[in-house]
């Protein structure tokens, strides 16, 4: 036989090739692609970040919500990361299933807005970010608490007006008051470390009590006990059936007189009308609410030179004892960034048929 020309750098280009291919499969991310919904301004950086870090994975995504409408911009994705305040219908469920994908990563905690029995009948696989800083959460309740207990709503506004005078605008410090926690978890236990920081006297519930908590005697027997010693409550708890309306007629009836709530958790904790008739009342020193029970579709929203749609908030965001912030607890770089990258790291491990880290139970 003749001798046979080679190209050697055609050659090493299709081995180099052929190694890059096989690197990818290796770490499982060849040929894919995830599809992100409604990402921000400020979570763009940490989307591309991502994607830097993943070169063999296609990176798509939009600031528009997730909708039967835009569900088709997921065409030719394996899996999409999400994060939204409106619900994940049975229709824009099937509007993903429709093209193909029903491996989905939300960027925030809360499951309680999924259609999860559409979801488990279309074979969806779901993960969330559990903890992605609790210290921001925790950070925000306490800085809303040391204000309404120095009433700097109330200061601000005289100031603001040009009235300087102190009385009777006197506030309450801190360490005099009896600070009782409501669910012990993550978030829970930061706020716990904060206002112990202030010299808070600080009593806990939770009936699944953390080892080293119990050991330090922080726990009460119940739910009675921590409202009747408490000259704050605030709540640090999943929305459950089991934990809809807690704060309600006949628990807050059972509270200290001034007490001072404090919801930077979920909105269906709190039954709005009862603690308006708290504050009504003055039951109630001061509310921080972070989170409410018909908050879709109003924040996150411009509402200047509208029609406000809600009488109720909008009495509770002009009540001098009262502090709202539009589910904004959450909202800093730190916490940004792990939401973004924990969503994406764990969709990546979705579409490609590995164990994710924080799955959600799917039914």
């Amino acid at each position: 036989m003749g001798d046979i020309d080679v190209n050697k750098d055609l050659v090493k280009k299709i081995v180099q090739q052929v190694l890059a291919e096989q690197s990818g499969s290796s770490n499982g991310n060849g040929g894919k692609k995830i599809f992100a919904f409604s990402i921000r301004k400020d979570e763009e950086p940490y989307v591309k970040e991502w994607a830097s870090k993943h070169p063999n994975i296609e990176v798509g995504y939009t600031d528009e919500l997730l909708t039967p409408k835009t569900a088709k911009y997921a065409k030719g994705a394996n899996g999409v990361v999400v994060y939204q305040q409106l619900d994940y219908t049975a229709d824009t469920l099937q509007a993903l299933a429709d093209e193909g994908v029903t491996k989905m990563s939300l960027r925030n905690v809360g499951v309680d807005n999924i259609d999860m029995a559409k979801a488990k009948e279309l074979g969806f696989e779901i993960t969330n970010v559990p903890v992605y800083s609790p210290n921001a959460i925790a950070e925000h309740a306490a800085i809303q608490t040391a204000r309404i207990l120095r009433q700097t709503k109330v200061m601000d506004e005289k100031v603001a007006n040009g009235d300087l005078r102190w009385a009777p605008t006197i506030g309450r410090e801190v360490r005099d008051q009896t600070v009782g926690v409501i669910g012990t978890g993550h978030i829970g236990r930061v706020y716990m470390q904060i206002m112990e920081g202030f010299g808070a006297k600080v009593i806990a519930y939770d009936p699944f009590e953390n080892p080293e908590l119990k050991k330090q005697g922080y726990y009460v027997d119940s739910l009675d006990d921590l409202y009747a010693q408490a000259d704050v409550i605030s709540l640090h708890v999943p929305a459950t059936k089991e934990n809809f309306h807690m704060i309600n007629q006949d628990t807050i009836a059972k509270m200290k007189d001034n007490v001072v709530l404090v919801n930077c958790s979920r909105g269906a904790l709190v039954d709005t009308d009862a603690v308006i008739a708290g504050l009504d009342s003055g039951k109630i020193f001061g509310f921080v609410m972070d989170t409410y029970e018909d908050e879709v579709g109003i924040f996150n929203a411009d509402w200047r030179g509208k029609q406000f749609p809600d009488s109720r908030l909008e009495d509770l965001i002009h009540r001098s004892n009262v502090l709202v912030t539009p589910h904004t607890a959450f909202y800093t770089t730190h916490a940004v960034r792990n939401m973004v990258i924990k969503a994406f790291d764990n969709n990546c491990k979705l579409i490609n048929g590995k164990p994710a880290d924080t799955p959600v139970k799917v039914g």
